[in-house]
């Protein structure tokens, strides 16, 4: 049977974890004879949309920055690669706008593509529209985390998404206590839940004809914010480049807005030492991580990250910070590969206590530095 697939995504393609997913998501469809459509939320004027291999006709994007959407694409972080807007900080008729902008757009296109399944991204705003505009279409609504946390930052519109997208028929988490979590916000039955780990490319991610690796390259790969930790880990660089002179942190990502510049700046300053290198596509991602003995992730929220998998398959050694997902579903398996940090107390699902004492981190000491600086001096050992 050649299965009609809608995918949905509110946000712009290919940034961030939930737009590589979806465009995995489209490659296996294209392998396996889907027919597919793809809606994604992008500014106006924006030239070349990519997803899979799929033809322009395929991606029917509902752009921003316009007479009716005058705002950027919202993203589900509060701090995006690109510049966006902070459903925080909408106004109610902001969001009013928002959802009959894309209920407006997702029903022409069922009407048009006429799927069997919609899959649709994010615990959210916009999957939790689908059963008013699609009753009969059976939908998997898939959970990247970031809807969760939404959620708890919006508890203005928490009522709103829990009843809109309990509605939904499936779901697909990535980890055990997300499942329980959904079923519990939600009222669902475990047996609408499939939990399905993070999966990457194998042609892109690899150690092959790696001969060797320096010592003294650390990477870290992700958006210029300070719940990816990034401060952090800038402090306790500044401490490990006093006792090895010679380390150098590369850097892949970016971030727009006040807190992201200040991030930027600050890296900036402590060049050569600190390389950046700008958001990068995926092959130039693998490259940097076979080129680098360390991968660092020191975020205080995440799922089961996309991007550890990806570095782990690399042959970096990762040092990170004890999350759930983490701790419990990949460290097991890579004995020696991967050391876990300790969370510091958090006052929200990813605020650090005490965060806001000095702007954009600076030197206030928001994880374990020296737990951070021995992680990173040991893990080195085996090289």
């Amino acid at each position: 049977m050649k299965y009609k697939v809608l995918h949905l995504l509110s946000q712009r393609p290919s940034l961030t974890g939930s737009g590589i997913t979806l465009d995995s998501l489209v490659r296996y469809g294209q392998e396996n004879g889907w027919q597919q459509c793809v809606v994604v939320g992008i500014p106006k004027g924006e030239s070349e949309i990519s997803v899979g291999n799929l033809a322009a006709g395929e991606i029917k994007p509902l752009f921003f920055e316009t007479p009716e959407l005058s705002f950027p694409v919202p993203g589900m972080s509060d701090v995006m690669p690109y510049a966006s807007t902070v459903f925080s900080q909408m106004s109610d008729a902001q969001i009013k706008t928002y959802l009959s902008a894309w209920q407006k757009h997702i029903a022409q296109i069922i009407s048009d593509f006429k799927p069997d399944i919609i899959h649709s991204h994010h615990i959210w705003l916009m999957s939790s529209l689908l059963k008013d505009i699609a009753p009969n279409i059976p939908v998997l609504n898939q959970c990247h985390a970031t809807g969760i946390r939404q959620m708890e930052l919006n508890p203005h519109l928490k009522d709103r998404v829990i009843f809109g997208c309990a509605r939904n028929e499936g779901f697909q988490v990535l980890r055990e206590d997300h499942a329980a979590q959904l079923v519990h916000l939600l009222n669902l039955s475990y047996e609408q839940v499939h939990i399905i780990p993070p999966g990457y490319h194998e042609n892109i991610f690899h150690s092959k004809n790696i001969k060797s690796k320096e010592k003294r390259k650390l990477l870290y790969a992700g958006k210029f914010s300070i719940a990816k930790g990034l401060p952090c880990l800038l402090d306790t660089f500044e401490l490990l480049l006093k006792r090895q002179p010679e380390l150098e942190l590369h850097v892949a990502g970016s971030g727009t807005g006040e807190e992201a510049e200040g991030i930027r700046q600050r890296m900036i300053a402590m060049s050569p030492s600190v390389i950046l290198h700008g958001q990068v596509d995926q092959n130039r991602l693998a490259d940097l991580m076979r080129q680098c003995s360390v991968f660092i992730l020191p975020s205080f929220y995440e799922g089961i990250p996309l991007v550890l998998v990806e570095a782990l398959a690399c042959g970096c050694r990762v040092v990170t910070t004890m999350l759930p997902g983490v701790a419990t579903e990949l460290a097991p398996f890579f004995p020696g590969f991967m050391e876990l940090v300790p969370l510091p107390k958090m006052i929200t699902i990813d605020t650090p206590e005490q965060s806001g004492t000095k702007k954009f981190g600076g030197k206030k000491k928001h994880c374990n530095l020296l737990t951070l600086t021995i992680k990173l001096e040991t893990i080195k050992e085996p090289f």
